[in-house]
């Protein structure tokens, strides 16, 4: 019985490795389903490591990315023009973000790893990790249109234009405006557009460029002279008082010209086309007798050598030389202008020939002499021709073409002039040293002072200066008026020109002058008969 009982007790039941299998079959899928739920649960999330638009929206929800995006990207951007800070809300340009594009490229990295099952299965096998960061580009767009109009407004606010160049009376110079700074608004676009894309970097400092000052131009020195004559009380274009002004850049061809048409009597101004007629005429070498004759003409003015000129132009007749002496002028330019007769000079017969037809300024009337007469223009066109010819071989060369005119004689006319030192009148109002090819002329029976020339600046900026001032007054007041009111206004033109071409040396007191004209022979700058070299004038100084 004790057998039997020993084998029943081995025949009881043991736990069931089925039921244990079954078990813990249940609890792994127990596991499975719950890490289904966190799977798929993560899935409605965007991938780890991700970065969309400059902001990290690793595992957020599309509505958190979306809430994301629209705070950074709502943000006003913060122009500044200088130390001016300007705000600029995006909305004002139109700008807005592509949300669903920048969530369908997010969601297409979770499903580049495969269908759902297979990225399930590389969950649980702890394969899903994405190691590296991936980075995203914004989606947006706005107006350029709105944007460059908003730039724009902010330079017709902001920007500054360079200031007009001004001058000074007292000192008699000209100066550059103040310089101005501009909106470079290409550059602004792209500077805002860089920022409106920008999360973070909201600022813009918008790029400003510095505009380049006004310089004075030969406007400005128009407008000073006529200012300075103002303050001194002489009325360019009145009834009593004119003046007749003409200034050339000879490196532009810029012009002042105040009543440059305007008749005055050109006393012995007009020797200067008696020069460039008898050089005209000139075959040869000129003799020590002509150049002579040319030197007392020119530097001392002597109406006798003048006269004796046109008499040798003339063949003997001397109205026969003023024809030729007229006739050359105006065919070189000066067609406002002419001689009809003689200079005075005593023991000369009177007569005079048929006065040309021209056309000056009908408008004024300076009581010209009816016998000779010229305009500011007409003289600083003579000179111009003369400096043409003499530099490029152009100028009286190409006036008269048939070969009348050679730089060498060009050259020669103006270097015989260079010689002129009277150090009043126009070469009162430059530097003692300065070079200056000219001619003067006066009246004493008669308020009327006129000089012409060319400068010759250390720059370079060589000029042409031409001034014929006059002022209603009676003979017996006429020397008076003339040296002490005229002749210190023609100094100061001169000053203000020579100012204008020449800033960095410029005179900005008068010079201390004497009292009248050097005289050419007392004073020594008439070179000795035989000693007049025109291509040296002033070679006989140091022989």
């Amino acid at each position: 019985m004790s057998a039997r009982r020993r084998r029943n007790r081995r025949r009881l039941p043991l736990p069931s490795l089925r039921l244990v299998s079954i078990f813990m079959l249940l609890i792994a899928v127990g596991i499975l389903l719950l890490q289904l739920v966190i799977f798929t649960q993560q899935e409605s999330r965007l991938p780890d490591n991700i970065i969309v638009a400059g902001i990290n929206v690793s595992g957020m929800t599309e509505a958190e990315a979306r809430l994301a995006w629209e705070q950074a990207y709502a943000q006003p951007v913060i122009l500044y023009y200088g130390d001016s800070p300007i705000v600029l809300e995006p909305a004002q340009v139109g700008f807005r973000t592509n949300v669903q594009v920048m969530l369908a490229a997010a969601n297409n990295i979770t499903e580049s790893q495969g269908y759902f099952w297979v990225r399930y299965i590389n969950y649980l096998l702890g394969q899903d990790l994405q190691r590296n960061t991936r980075v995203l580009p914004l989606s947006a767009d706005y107006q350029v249109g709105l944007l460059r109009r908003f730039l724009e407004d902010i330079a017709a606010r902001y920007d500054k234009p360079p200031g007009e160049a001004y001058y000074d009376i007292q000192t008699l110079t000209t100066f550059s405006g103040e310089p101005g700074f501009t909106l470079d608004i290409e550059q602004a676009l792209q500077d805002v557009d860089n920022a409106l894309r920008d999360p973070y970097n909201r600022i813009v400092n918008l790029p400003i460029g510095g505009t380049t000052a006004n310089r004075p131009s030969i406007q400005t020195l128009k407008d000073l002279i006529v200012a300075y004559l103002d303050s001194k009380g002489f009325i360019y274009d009145g009834q009593t008082t004119t003046a007749g002004i003409f200034i050339m850049n000879l490196q532009t061809g810029e012009e002042v010209n105040l009543l440059g048409d305007v008749a005055f009597s050109a006393a012995s101004t007009t020797k200067v086309a008696i020069l460039i007629d008898y050089f005209r005429f000139l075959d040869s070498e000129p003799s020590d007798d002509e150049k002579w004759l040319l030197a007392n003409s020119l530097l001392c003015s002597d109406n006798g050598s003048s006269n004796l000129l046109m008499e040798i132009l003339g063949g003997g007749n001397i109205f026969n030389g003023i024809l030729s002496v007229t006739n050359t002028a105006q065919q070189a330019g000066a067609v406002n202008s002419f001689i009809s007769a003689p200079f005075a000079e005593p023991g000369r017969e009177l007569g005079s020939i048929q006065v040309p037809q021209g056309n000056p300024n009908p408008n004024y009337n300076t009581d010209p002499d009816p016998f000779n007469q010229m305009t500011a223009e007409d003289i600083g066109t003579l000179y111009n021709m003369m400096y043409d010819c003499a530099n490029y071989g152009s100028g009286l060369a190409v006036a008269f073409p048939e070969g009348t005119f050679t730089q060498r004689e060009c050259r020669q006319m103006l270097e015989l002039m260079s010689a002129n030192d009277l150090e009043r009148l126009l070469q009162g109002g430059i530097p003692p040293d300065v070079r200056i090819s000219h001619k003067n002329g006066w009246l004493n029976t008669s308020a009327v002072v006129g000089d012409a020339g060319i400068v010759y600046p250390p720059n370079g900026q060589n000029y042409v200066i031409a001034v014929y001032l006059w002022k209603d007054t009676t003979a017996d007041e006429a020397t008076r008026v003339g040296f002490e009111e005229l002749w210190p206004l023609v100094e100061d033109i001169s000053r203000a020109a020579w100012n204008y071409f020449s800033p960095e040396d410029a005179l900005l007191t008068r010079r201390d002058l004497p009292f009248t004209a050097r005289d050419c022979e007392q004073n020594g700058y008439l070179p000795p008969y035989g000693q007049v070299d025109l291509d040296n004038i002033n070679g006989w100084r140091n022989p």
